[in-house]
């Protein structure tokens, strides 16, 4: 296989970060989330953005200039420098009304069911992420959304796949397999 640096990108819940944890196992290369550069620990997570350049600096300490990754997560808006890294990108389309029910299963595992049940300690912050989320197609809400990764994936000078987040995990793997061994 020639392709060993793999990018897998899509909206909140289409599936991004499970091929890209499959993906790294199945070619036994290292998995990476841009979530763990793009924020701070805290908790509860996702509260505090780390500065662009710490990002970038943690990442080339990490993993960057390493011959084989699977990194998965969005590097919209701050992540141009990684894009010479690149030699496939792997962009992964669902449905809003199927990322809505897989980020509020998500949300329910992540921080417990009571935790994001009305009335619960982080209803609000849940509901919020899930507002956000559903605007990706739309693009109505500021950040990340499909207007913009297309955008983003039509500069790529590398390879780009484009497959459908409602397909089976394993078919995923295999089709990008697939695209890696062109």
């Amino acid at each position: 296989m020639k392709t060993r640096r793999v990018h897998v990108m899509g909206a909140s819940g289409a599936g991004v970060t499970s091929l890209g944890r499959a993906l790294a196992d199945t070619l036994a290369v290292p998995h990476h989330d841009t979530d763990d550069y793009f924020w701070r620990p805290t908790n509860p997570p996702y509260r505090e953005m780390r500065e662009v350049a710490d990002r970038l600096r943690l990442m080339r300490e990490v993993f960057l200039d390493r011959s084989e990754w699977v990194l998965s997560g969005s590097l919209d808006g701050w992540g141009d420098p990684i894009i010479p890294h690149l030699d496939l990108v792997v962009f992964l389309y669902a449905p809003t009304e199927i990322r809505l029910q897989r980020l509020r299963a998500r949300e329910a595992r992540r921080l417990g069911p009571d935790a994001v049940a009305p009335n619960g300690s982080l209803h609000q912050q849940a509901e919020e992420f899930i507002e956000w989320a559903s605007h990706y197609d739309d693009g109505s809400r500021e950040g990340r959304n499909l207007a913009r990764h297309q955008a983003w994936l039509a500069k790529l000078q590398c390879r780009v796949v484009r497959l459908d987040g409602t397909r089976a995990l394993p078919d995923l793997v295999k089709e990008v397999c697939s695209a890696i061994q062109r």
